[in-house]
């Protein structure tokens, strides 16, 4: 065998992996780079992926002081000194993770425990990385000794390129890379996204696993594609592979009876058994067949996530409350929705939102059918949860990012404002969430005859007000017209109101009109998507409520 050898036992490795056939790796451009990471180029031979690895570490920019294979060599003896590293106990960072053995030996194994120690000594301001052992494995396999291992290793935690984002090392950036794991979720894994919220008591900690299945559960040689992938690309191709495995684990397991108490378990089983139903080359032909959003758009979203964990003072390791906690009996009572139904549009919401409780703030049966109550009600509210059940006991509703104040930025004019967060949705008779279009649908965004063809009647027809110049006080900048290269900005827009009436529209060709006096509506449809209707062309509004949201 090779010099990359040591840690390794090659009987349990597939033969592939012990391929030697020679090959060389020149390129040093980023597109080639990708391609070949993507297709597998170093994959089936095992030094050439560790020159490889090794160079793509090497080039990594890092803290000018960051500890190297020297330092390694002279603390190691001083931390383990003539102790079993089995005997010692591992920093509470890594919290009881699981530590796969990935085909290492005894020695493999007990390297990736005085590694971890090692590192805990040199990177005090590590406070929560779960992932960690599992990389410290892995890259094992492709190091000629453990100091080799904890260089490459440190590498990757010192990074100090702020566009680039390798491990998660605070309990804040995990649980904040969770939440966006569950929003990116709600957008592209709609199906296995409902089937969680159907059978899970908290869906966000079955989300919070997403690191778990690729840094734990998945088999070596998938974890070993998406690392290649992962040290070119960086962060946004493990939420990538999530989505997919994800979207797997749906197509697989659907109409198969499932329990609210083992789904997070049956999960995790399917990830670990992934090879009987999905090859490695199929889940990354899936991971980069989704359209996700661009990495400077996930950074914004991750951005608010933390500050809405900042603003709740959690930056520390605790239960997170779950949508069982914020929406029950004791706290919501509406008379449009149920307590089971407001769960239900909980789980849409973007999670940092989630973490709040519902505060009724209008309701016709007590303020009366005045838009100008309305107004009064709901802004300084942001975001809001509009809710209306028609006379024919049609049940539909709005989650608005924004705050109904922005409205006056248009003078007198009726104007367009909102984020792509925005979504409408009906519950009766049938529950149907419709998103954004561009969003949802982002080819629409290529060409500006496209998107007139597309958008919503509202935002088409309508002008619109101008972009605010500085929204970077608001908790909610995640997909603000500004972060699309759109042909128009009222491409972009959601809401609009004025003192005659409220236009609410955009998703899936959905759009919805409130006259001033709250008392009648009416919906416009575009077929393009062939859904159904949010409620009837025209309506009597029963009752009409809004929402907001309580820390």
């Amino acid at each position: 065998m090779d010099e990359y050898s040591r840690f390794v036992d090659w009987d349990k490795m597939e033969v592939s992996a012990q391929s030697q056939d020679t090959k060389e790796l020149t390129c040093t451009e980023f597109q080639e780079l990708k391609q070949l990471a993507r297709q597998g180029y170093w994959a089936k031979n095992h030094s050439l992926r560790a020159k490889v690895y090794h160079k793509l570490i090497s080039n990594i920019p890092c803290r000018t002081v960051t500890p190297d294979a020297n330092v390694y060599r002279d603390i190691v003896v001083k931390i383990i000194g003539k102790r079993s590293s089995s005997s010692l106990p591992l920093p509470e960072f890594v919290d009881n993770s699981l530590i796969p053995t990935y085909c290492l030996n005894a020695e493999g194994i007990g390297a990736v425990r005085r590694i971890i120690l090692c590192i805990a000594n040199q990177f005090p301001d590590i406070s929560f990385c779960p992932t960690l052992p599992s990389v410290i494995a892995l890259l094992l396999h492709y190091s000629k000794d453990e100091a080799e291992c904890f260089e490459q290793v440190c590498r990757i935690l010192a990074c100090n390129d702020p566009s680039k984002r390798f491990i998660d090392q605070t309990f804040l950036a995990f649980e904040s890379s969770c939440m966006t794991f569950g929003d990116l979720v709600n957008k592209y894994c709609q199906a296995a996204h409902k089937l969680m919220v159907a059978v899970s008591e908290d869906v966000l900690e079955v989300y919070s696993d997403w690191q778990r299945w690729l840094f734990g559960e998945l088999p070596m040689v998938y974890i070993a594609r998406v690392f290649d992938v992962f040290l070119v690309e960086g962060y946004k191709v493990l939420y990538r592979v999530a989505l997919a495995l994800l979207k797997f684990f749906h197509k697989v397991r659907a109409g198969q009876p499932m329990e609210s108490d083992s789904i997070q378990q049956d999960v995790r089983a399917f990830v670990r058994d992934i090879a009987k139903s999905v090859s490695p080359e199929r889940l990354l032909e899936k991971a980069f067949a989704i359209r996700l959003f661009s990495r400077k758009e996930i950074q914004l979203l991750q951005m608010a996530n933390e500050k809405a964990l900042q603003q709740k003072g959690i930056t520390v390791k605790q239960k997170r409350q779950n949508v069982h906690l914020a929406v029950h009996a004791e706290n919501f009572k509406s008379e449009i929705v149920s307590v089971k139904e407001m769960r239900d549009i909980w789980s849409w919401i973007p999670e940092r939102f989630a973490l709040c409780q519902p505060l009724l703030l209008f309701t016709t049966l007590e303020h009366g059918c005045s838009l100008s109550r309305f107004y009064s009600h709901s802004e300084g509210h942001e975001p809001t949860l509009l809710l209306i059940k028609t006379t024919a006991k049609e049940v539909c509703g709005a989650y608005l990012s924004t705050d109904w104040s922005e409205r006056r930025r248009g003078g007198n004019k009726l104007s367009f404002f909102g984020t792509g967060e925005c979504f409408v949705f009906r519950l009766q008779p049938e529950v149907e969430r419709y998103e954004w279009v561009i969003i949802k649908h982002p080819e629409l965004a290529t060409t500006g005859s496209e998107t007139e063809n597309h958008a919503p009647p509202a935002s088409s027809t309508l002008s619109s007000s101008s972009v605010p110049s500085d929204p970077s006080d608001r908790l909610s900048p995640f997909l603000a017209a500004r972060h699309f290269n759109l042909p128009s900005k009222t491409a972009s827009m959601f809401m609009a109101g004025s003192s005659e009436c409220i236009i609410v529209g955009g998703g899936d060709g959905q759009a919805l009109y409130l006259d001033a006096d709250l008392n009648h509506g009416r919906t416009s449809h575009c077929n393009t998507f062939n859904n159904q209707p949010l409620c009837s062309e025209s309506f009597q509004i029963s009752i009409l409520e809004v929402w907001g949201f309580r820390d």
